[in-house]
């Protein structure tokens, strides 16, 4: 019997992380989910969707909060971290001020993202020398983005960290439908950084389908949520990229549409999440469950929505699918690398881990995100070779970013902090870049003044 503890234990993953649990079975045998979270309300209503949700299952998994994170963490087998400093809010002040200054705003990617690492980063480090402290043997599942450069930050802080996205195995999932393949059918070369990959090779059924499959271009704009890409772009490159691509390939189309959109999704989320907690603290759970449902229907239905095309995700479409048994997600990668990490049986996952020479181009303590095989002892990158010549450049300018904006927290130092924009493509701009880092610190002293 093993115990899962969530830190941002009221944030809207939980009760799909539960559903996934409550239905996993003997492996990895969950047993308990301790939520924790600095939101007191809010982790007391998740905790009772959860627990709502297990007994719909007609599980016995015990969800409770926690109240404190040496009390949620002690004895945890896994301890997954996905946290959001500053809520919703500060996601949707960051992409504002990055639009007034000229950038697409976006949680991960551009001003935005460098904000985001720059207030997660001390917070994160400090809740994993807890966790290594009181769990040294749990391993430490990150889902807080930017989840590439947060679990480079977490070397050497004395925890097991793993780093996940459901971006690589959605793009898959994708793949296996335009093709008319089930998943398990399909091998796929994919390698690049967190929010930054491709996929360099696609074989089905044991045969070489990538030239077939970029020669398709009706069936590479399937691969994407919105319209995203020109297929003559993914043709050229030869490789298929992940979709937030889009903010490095169409960052200018991105700005106006926001513009045009007069919001950026940040904005529109936090207005739908305001909603969905008011809703939920005057629903009993069960009539909560189904509010939760209906808030991921929309949710799902507008994702790029607003940066490709400027829709709102207030005009989303109706859409007929359960959200919880999607075949993709944070809570499916989530269980397949717990599951990984109790068997003795290798199973292969796309995560966020240290290089150690499986692409070329970087160095050994660099995080990656490629084809990992993941069992009892841990997650070993699979060799990737070296970068394609039309990518290389640009992983390397973005490494080259992440790396001071970890330093540039480490040492509280604004001016290493302008540094990392000035190296970032999307920024790139010594003027500019001070400009934009002198509004996001001075719109949240409280999580941004460390940085002098």
């Amino acid at each position: 019997m093993r115990k899962v503890a969530m830190i941002g234990g009221g944030g809207l993953r939980t009760p799909l992380v539960v559903h996934a649990l409550a239905k996993a079975g003997p492996e990895p045998d969950i047993r308990e989910v301790a939520l924790f979270d600095i939101d007191g309300e809010r982790v007391e209503l998740v905790a009772a969707l959860g627990r709502e949700i297990a007994r719909q299952l007609g599980s016995d998994l015990r969800v409770h909060r926690a109240a404190s994170l040496e009390e949620a963490a002690a004895d945890a087998d896994f301890v997954l971290n996905s946290i959001r400093v500053g809520g919703m809010a500060a996601r949707a002040r960051d992409e504002r001020i990055a639009i007034a200054h000229g950038f697409a705003g976006q949680e991960t990617t551009g001003p935005g993202g460098a904000a985001m690492a720059l207030r997660t980063l001390p917070v994160t480090l400090a809740q994993a020398g807890t966790v290594g402290r009181v769990a040294p043997r749990a391993w430490f599942i990150n889902f807080t983005n930017p989840a590439g450069m947060v679990t480079q930050a977490l070397r050497g802080s004395g925890v097991r960290a793993i780093g996940i996205c459901d971006t690589p195995a959605e793009l898959f999932h994708q793949i296996a439908g335009v093709l008319g393949v089930a998943r398990e059918e399909l091998a796929i070369d994919y390698a690049g950084l967190n929010h930054l990959g491709w996929v360099r090779r696609v074989v089905a059924r044991g045969k070489d389908v990538t030239a077939r499959l970029l020669a398709d271009g009706a069936s590479l704009r399937r691969l994407y949520p919105a319209d995203l890409f020109d297929p003559a772009l993914i043709q050229t490159l030869g490789l298929i990229p992940s979709e937030y691509l889009f903010f490095y390939y169409g960052r200018q189309r991105a700005y106006e549409n926001q513009l045009r959109a007069g919001a950026s999704r940040g904005e529109e989320l936090e207005r739908m999440n305001v909603d969905l907690f008011r809703r939920l603290k005057a629903e009993r759970p069960a009539e909560g469950v189904r509010t939760y449902r209906e808030y991921l229907l929309r949710r799902n239905a507008s994702y790029f929505k607003l940066e490709a095309g400027a829709e709102s995700a207030f005009a989303a479409g109706e859409q007929h699918y359960d959200p919880f048994e999607t075949a993709t997600g944070y809570h499916r990668i989530a269980l397949e690398v717990m599951r990984g990490l109790v068997s003795e049986t290798p199973r292969q996952v796309v995560l966020n881990v240290e290089n150690r020479g499986a692409l070329e181009d970087l160095e050994a303590e660099d995080v990656v995100e490629v084809a990992c095989d993941v069992d009892r002892h841990g997650a070993r990158p699979r060799a990737a070779g070296r970068l394609p010549e039309p990518v290389r450049g640009l992983v390397l300018s973005v490494k080259a970013y992440e790396r001071t904006a970890i330093r540039a927290a480490a040492e509280s130092s604004a001016a290493l902090a302008r540094l990392a924009l000035l190296e970032y493509p999307i920024v790139g701009q010594w003027d500019a870049g001070k400009r934009v880092l002198d509004a996001l610190i001075a719109s949240d002293p409280e999580h941004l003044g460390y940085l002098k």
